[in-house]
């Protein structure tokens, strides 16, 4: 095979493009490459088809957006039309003719047929599709998260696509994506036929399937109104109701979102009733587990609001964090599940309720013993605080929809770096924020890290934090360089993540998990 220099560019003989298209599926097959594949990963087995075509170099980047879409061509094909967007760019209309006027989103076609993109905007939306005629992928990114769309076909230049490459995998966007046939940014054109040949394309596998993060967050909502709550919490005592109405409080809702999306990966028959339950159930525990925080670290607000301690006193407050332990014990215990199922998932619980109890316990003493602990044990504490949080909710759901045991395995390895990428995020934020009122102790991490470095060196690390000087401790931050050795460690736990996240065999997981972390981490 002959190199020669790499170009963004697709092949102009069109021999040569149905040619690369051919191979590329058949090595597809039986390569058998998981989506979202890195880019480094699609470039080194584009590389090896290329030598064994023996074509040149010259076609790398034209096989690698083909290889791209042959990893997500199942997870496409078996979206519902009316679940893709077909986006296109404005340079495929013709200059001198277009009648077409733009908003905030792109290109309102007029329909003046001085070029095809009336044509392809009708096919598809006779299909289903969604369309949009503008540039870059933010704002498909943005429909994908907010749960308008699961899948993408987009047609672009060479550059934009690549360019493109790293926020979509990020964001876990299933796409195909259709190369220009000549870069420009005016009166473009592309092979039309392969355009319509790929919206055509449409299967019944409902595994493949991608799940909607977003539909599924808004469905978890609903389960936390009054309204619904009622069912599982009855009764008109004080208590009862307090509790109630601290489960309906606001919030991220993230621990049931997990436990659904892993009970809807699995399961092969998805019941309202089990999953209903799931979401409360992980949602007790975690609002037990913030009432007794909230108390423990003598906080003022919970989600905008005086913290229930503040309003109630703390006996009560107390009392409330354990009656919803008893309740989500109680809730699992008549779970609308297998008795085997219960058991399993009760093991998890019993066994997360322990390990997060010990890291709570390690963190509230951190104010007196801060000096003795490692970067390691900090971590640690992050791995039993979150990271168990996390666990018992992927595992919960997992279980329930009776996932293998390699599965579990991966998942709560993935939970672990999950927590403790989570807790530096936070330490970051917390340090970065506009916040009059920051206290050493809110940044455990940042704290080891700066121990670590001090090592001996004057003024000591007990030195600074007896201080109680915020702005002797930033400007250590800063000669440490403090900040940027945590961004190292959150960068590592986050691939950490992905890396676990691979080894997942059920893709509606690993796909979703994705999107989860592209939300979550975004850079």
């Amino acid at each position: 095979m002959t190199a020669k220099k790499r170009i963004l560019k697709v092949p102009t003989d069109k021999r040569i493009r149905e040619l690369l298209r051919k191979e590329v599926v058949l090595f597809a097959e039986r390569n058998r490459i998981l989506p979202p594949a890195s880019f480094e990963l699609l470039e080194a087995k584009s590389r090896e088809l290329l030598f064994l075509l023996n074509m040149d170099e010259e076609f790398l980047d034209f096989t690698i957006v083909l290889l791209g879409n042959e990893t997500w061509r199942e997870v496409v094909n078996a979206t519902p039309f009316h679940r893709r967007l077909l986006l296109l760019p404005q340079c495929l209309r013709n200059n001198l003719q277009c009648k077409g006027i733009f908003d905030e989103l792109g290109l309102i076609c007029a329909g003046c047929k001085g070029c095809q993109i009336d044509d392809i905007i009708g096919k598809a939306e006779e299909l289903g599709y969604s369309t949009l005629v503008a540039e870059g992928t933010t704002v498909a990114i943005g429909l994908v998260e907010e749960g308008s769309i699961d899948a993408v076909i987009g047609v672009s230049c060479m550059p934009v696509l690549q360019n493109s490459f790293e926020p979509v995998s990020r964001a876990a966007v299933p796409v195909i994506g259709l190369p220009l046939l000549y870069n420009g940014c005016s009166n473009t054109s592309l092979d039309y036929d392969w355009l319509f040949s790929e919206i055509d394309q449409i299967t019944d596998k409902a595994e493949s399937r991608p799940l909607s993060v977003s539909v599924i967050r808004n469905q978890v909502e609903e389960y936390f109104t009054e309204e619904k709550l009622k069912k599982y919490f009855c009764g008109d005592t004080e208590t009862e109701q307090l509790a109630r109405t601290t489960m309906a409080l606001g919030g991220q809702r993230m621990r049931p979102l997990l436990a659904l999306l892993a009970y809807q990966s699995y399961s092969g028959e998805i019941l309202e009733e089990v999953q209903q339950a799931l979401a409360v159930i992980i949602e007790c525990f975690h609002k037990a587990s913030l009432v007794h925080d909230d108390i423990q670290d003598d906080e003022d607000f919970r989600y905008d609001q005086p913290a229930l301690h503040k309003t109630a006193g703390i006996p009560v407050a107390i009392n409330i964090g354990d009656y919803l332990i008893g309740k989500g014990y109680q809730l699992l215990a008549g779970a609308p599940c297998d008795s085997k199922v219960k058991a399993e998932c009760l093991k998890v619980v019993a066994n997360s309720h322990l390990n997060l109890s010990e890291g709570q316990g390690a963190d509230i003493l951190l104010s007196q013993n801060i000096a003795q602990k490692s970067v390691e044990d900090i971590l640690k504490i992050f791995e039993q605080k979150t990271g168990e949080a996390v666990k018992v909710a992927l595992l919960t759901g997992a279980i329930a929809g009776n996932a293998p045991e390699n599965e579990l395995a991966v998942l709560a390895q993935f939970a672990e770096c999950f927590g403790i990428a989570y807790q530096i995020r936070d330490d970051l934020n917390e340090l970065r924020e506009v916040n009059d009122r920051k206290h050493a102790f809110d940044f455990p991490f940042l704290l080891s890290l700066l121990k670590q470095s001090i090592n001996g060196h004057s003024p000591s690390f007990s030195e600074i934090i007896q201080s109680g000087n915020f702005e002797v401790l930033l400007e250590r931050f800063n000669t440490h360089e403090t900040e940027t050795k945590a961004d190292k460690y959150l960068d590592k736990y986050v691939q950490r993540c992905y890396a676990e996240l691979n080894r997942l065999e059920n893709r509606k997981l690993r796909l979703s998990l994705y999107g989860v972390m592209g939300k979550v981490f975004k850079s």
